[in-house]
């Protein structure tokens, strides 16, 4: 039931000016958060016709000072008494300024449109189990709410993502704009970037564990993990005596380097894994051995710096067919750097990458040795190596030492190779 009428026309004359604005906020204000209209309300440093409004509005002068202090008692009263707004002053300020939602129930309103939205997230959960603890950890750090914004945004970026992480991984690998544009509708939906691109790639993480980083090289690596391919042709990894494919059979019968993309790997990747695999850092390591040995090298694989897509993708696949890695790299921070980033990917074993070994390359390298500068680097592998670096502050690359790692790749047989299911 409606209360008395208001008379709108007196009532903008009264409260409806520029200069009565303020009061007008605090009045809606106070009605929002349900608190009553009584008492004074206060502008901290009014202009002169701010104050001579309120003194129109009063019939006399709010009070003496600097701030303009307004009783809302009297002005209920003033509306109240002017027949202007029987209802009074919270009639009159609904009247001028719309319906009063009480924030309580805003926020009521707001809740259960954002549980609304993250509706699909609890459903993928359900479905798939893999994916509850990631769905509840988004919902907790709110990263659904810093992309979207919005419940209504979130809702439409929700519901996109769950049915990305539905169709993963996807087997056999495909392009990631294939991928997209057949889920999606739009090739272009998971570009670097976009809000369903962020939000799916931190689920799909969770199905192989891939480590937290950062880059364009990074979210490669992190796609390609769940068998969808970025850029697959430009990311590559150099190899020497790897079998498995006809191409590679064809380059360890040679004894010749082979550069396998991200593509191949993803699409014809190897069958088969020798026993052990070597992995260097430098190219230079790998091209002596091919160079020394030709088809007698031991099989290896140089991930050239920071390891790329390809690198991850192939020692992955090797060692899932059980084949052992043993790694070696620079003896710097930058070296150590790169040797823990490989081991969050794949487990190996060092290979004359101990403190040990550093201490006897800096002891055969005589005056040699370059300063060891930049940042230290712990060697979670050999926590003794970090502190030797530290304390002869000399690195040593690999070509310093190559005549010991040439001498281990030299292999008198060819080994059996492991295939699925086999064990030595």
């Amino acid at each position: 039931m409606s209360g008395p009428p208001v008379d709108e026309a007196r009532l903008r004359r009264l409260l409806g000016g520029a200069d009565l604005a303020w009061l007008l906020e605090r009045i809606r204000r106070r009605l929002e958060r349900g608190q009553p209209l009584t008492g004074a309300v206060s502008l901290a440093a009014p202009t002169p016709a701010e104050g001579a409004a309120a003194e129109r509005l009063l019939g006399r002068t709010p009070g003496a000072g600097r701030a303009l202090t307004v009783r809302l008692d009297t002005v209920d009263a003033v509306v109240v008494r002017s027949g202007i707004s029987p209802g009074g002053l919270a009639a009159a300020v609904t009247a001028l300024t719309g319906p009063v939602v009480p924030l309580d129930e805003v926020r009521r309103s707001e809740d259960q449109a954002w549980e609304e939205a993250y509706a699909p997230l609890t459903l993928l959960a359900a479905e798939h189990p893999e994916y509850a603890a990631w769905a509840g950890r988004v919902r907790g750090d709110g990263l659904v709410r810093r992309l979207a914004r919005t419940p209504a945004a979130a809702c439409a970026l929700v519901e996109q993502t769950a049915r990305v992480l539905r169709a993963l991984p996807a087997e056999p690998s495909r392009s990631v704009a294939v991928f997209a544009a057949d889920v999606l509708g739009s090739a272009h939906a998971l570009d670097d970037g976009t809000q369903v691109a962020t939000l799916a790639l931190s689920g799909a993480r969770t199905l192989t564990g891939h480590p937290d980083g950062a880059g364009a090289a990074w979210r490669r690596a992190a796609w390609a993990s769940v068998g969808l391919l970025r850029d697959d042709v430009s990311s590559t990894v150099l190899t020497l005596n790897l079998r498995g494919t006809p191409a590679q059979d064809w380059m360890a019968d040679a004894g010749e380097p082979c550069v396998l993309t991200l593509r191949q790997l993803a699409h014809r990747p190897p069958r088969s894994a020798p026993p052990v695999v070597h992995v260097c850092e430098n190219p230079a390591v790998l091209s002596a051995a091919a160079d020394t040995h030709g088809p007698r090298a031991r099989p290896l694989v140089c991930i050239q710096g920071q390891p790329s897509a390809a690198a991850l993708t192939l020692l992955a696949r090797l060692h899932g067919l059980g084949a052992a890695l043993r790694y070696h790299g620079d003896f710097d921070w930058g070296g150590l750097r790169i040797a823990t980033t490989l081991s969050a990917h794949v487990p190996w074993q060092p290979w004359r990458y101990t403190a040990g070994d550093y201490r006897a390359a800096v002891a055969a390298a005589g005056p040699g040795p370059r300063p060891l500068d930049g940042k230290p680097a712990p060697s979670p592998w050999d926590p003794d190596l970090a502190a030797a670096l530290a304390e002869h502050a000399l690195r040593v690359e690999e070509e310093a030492v190559l005549d010991a790692l040439l001498a281990d790749l030299h292999r008198e047989a060819e080994p059996k190779l492991r295939h699925p299911g086999t064990t030595l």
